[in-house]
């Protein structure tokens, strides 16, 4: 990950993994052919013997005894062209390993289970033995099947029943013509490759594919246009890339938009800012490379002059860019300044709206910003200038309005001149008030109660998180709370 910054004496923020720690290592097993073994005639040795044939294997089960789960089955067959059952009707032996793929048994004691998990080592066949840890090298998971597109779902064996619910939810979101869209690729794939190169072209063929995968089942009139695409990106490609400003929102990966996912996933280079979290940074593009540009109040930061010309240079290369903001683009996220630049260089800019931090804090909250009993309004307001202090072209007479709410950002280090210019300007000083501190995340500090008290809940709370400071008639049914503990992790920005 590089860093875009000038040097400074303050160490920089500890970044998360861009790999968390996994419990088992994913892998989808080629079986197509093979021949693999299943030992005992239950329904759960069953269960894995179907799954095996589906994948085009060589069933060999070996039990004195089968279910009747498990006899209808193998009468039944199996829809893959290359998989079958063949039942041996006896106990398995040592000598059924040789050029097995994978070895699977249902044992009924330790013992047995021991016997065959050692005969399969001694022969080099991977092994399972069901329902017993101590004696698998792998696991099955909960499965979702529009193959060639198959979703598998592990807990490490900690809770199958959250596997399943978890199967059951992504197959509400995956449409069954998924699987079509995905034979189309695999059909269409050798062709694209051949008239595309590998690189920007051949990626925007594909997220335009994407684009459309998730619409009814695709037809012949389908596959003629995005080969006519195709030829059309062949005859006259892009050499320019493109800037897209997504809002990561308050610091929940689960608060991103499905745009903003798909933009991170489609990104070759992702300029992000300080105030992102490693959550929303785990959903980009593995391949994406990651540029700390980090814009961080009262605090040594990297020139936004600085930001504009590199995300003009990378686009000039040809590279997709993600400039990664915190909350939403086009609010208090200096957008217009970017896309002002790179407009100006004929650079495409496209925007993706996140969740402000203010809408984020009404929600944590419980409170309506615009509750018809006490409020006609919402205004968004800095809290601080290109300076660090608050603008001088404030209306202070409007803003002490109680007729509307107001959300000042970036606030914490003028609070306490927020409160008093306020009072000044007629506020009455039992206005209700909530400060939130890191909204969101896990060290979350709130702060509800009148304006009068205001800055002495700021020098609380502290201006190592971003603060937002809500005032308005709406705040009251809150009540007067004293300032939340500080329950999270590291400081990342001021407020």
């Amino acid at each position: 990950m590089d860093v875009l910054q000038p040097p400074r004496s303050e160490p920089q923020p500890v970044r998360g993994a861009r790999m968390a720690p996994l419990a088992k290592l994913p892998v989808f097993w080629a079986l197509d052919g093979k021949r693999v073994i299943v030992s005992g005639g239950t329904d759960a040795a069953a269960w894995k013997a179907e799954l095996l044939a589906a994948c085009g294997a060589e069933v060999h089960v070996y039990a004195g005894e089968l279910s009747e789960t498990f006899r209808l089955l193998i009468a039944r067959g199996t829809q893959h062209p290359n998989g079958r059952f063949e039942h041996h009707p006896h106990a398995w032996h040592h000598a059924i390993f040789a050029d097995a793929a994978i070895a699977i048994a249902d044992c009924e004691d330790e013992q047995e289970a021991q016997a065959f998990f050692k005969a399969a080592r001694a022969a080099g066949i991977p092994v399972n033995v069901i329902d017993k840890p101590a004696f698998c090298q792998f696991l099955f998971g909960s499965i979702v099947n529009r193959s060639p597109v198959v979703v598998s779902i592990s807990t490490d064996g900690a809770a199958p029943i959250l596997a399943e619910a978890i199967r059951r939810r992504i197959e509400t979101l995956l449409p069954q013509s998924l699987k079509d869209w995905a034979q189309l690729a695999q059909s269409l794939r050798e062709r694209i490759n051949a008239r595309l190169p590998p690189g920007p072209m051949r990626r925007d063929f594909w997220e335009r594919f994407v684009d459309r995968a998730f619409a009814a089942a695709p037809d012949a009139a389908v596959e003629a246009e995005l080969l006519s695409d195709a030829g059309l990106v062949a005859a006259s490609p892009e050499k320019t890339g493109r800037v897209t400003l997504v809002g990561a929102g308050p610091g929940d990966a689960e608060l991103l938009t499905l745009k903003a996912v798909r933009a991170l996933q489609a990104a070759d280079v992702i300029l992000f800012d300080d105030l992102v979290s490693d959550e929303v940074l785990e959903l980009a593009r593995r391949e994406a490379k990651r540029m700390l540009v980090g814009k961080r109040g009262g605090r040594t930061s990297c020139r936004q002059e600085d930001i504009n010309e590199m995300m003009v240079k990378l686009a000039k290369a040809g590279k997709r860019v993600v400039r990664l903001k915190s909350g939403d683009p086009m609010i208090f996220g200096r957008a217009g300044e970017e896309i002002e630049c790179l407009e100006a260089h004929g650079i495409s800019v496209d925007v993706v709206p996140g969740i402000t931090s203010a809408s984020a804090m009404a929600a944590r909250l419980g409170v309506s910003l615009t509750h018809r009993d006490h409020a006609q309004g919402v205004r968004f307001v800095t809290g601080h200038s290109r300076k660090g202090v608050l603008p001088d072209s404030l209306d202070w007479n409007s803003l002490a309005d109680p007729r509307l709410t107001t959300v000042y950002y970036m606030a914490g280090r003028t609070a306490g001149e927020i409160a008093r210019r306020l009072v000044d300007a007629g506020m009455t000083p039992d206005m209700p008030v909530a400060i939130v501190s890191a909204v969101c995340r896990k060290n979350e500090r709130r702060w509800t109660g009148q304006l009068c008290d205001m800055p002495g809940a700021m020098a609380l709370i502290g201006v190592n998180e971003p603060v937002l400071i809500g005032i308005g008639q709406v705040f009251a049914k809150t009540g007067a709370q004293p300032v939340e503990p500080n329950v999270g992790s590291e400081a990342r920005a001021a407020g």
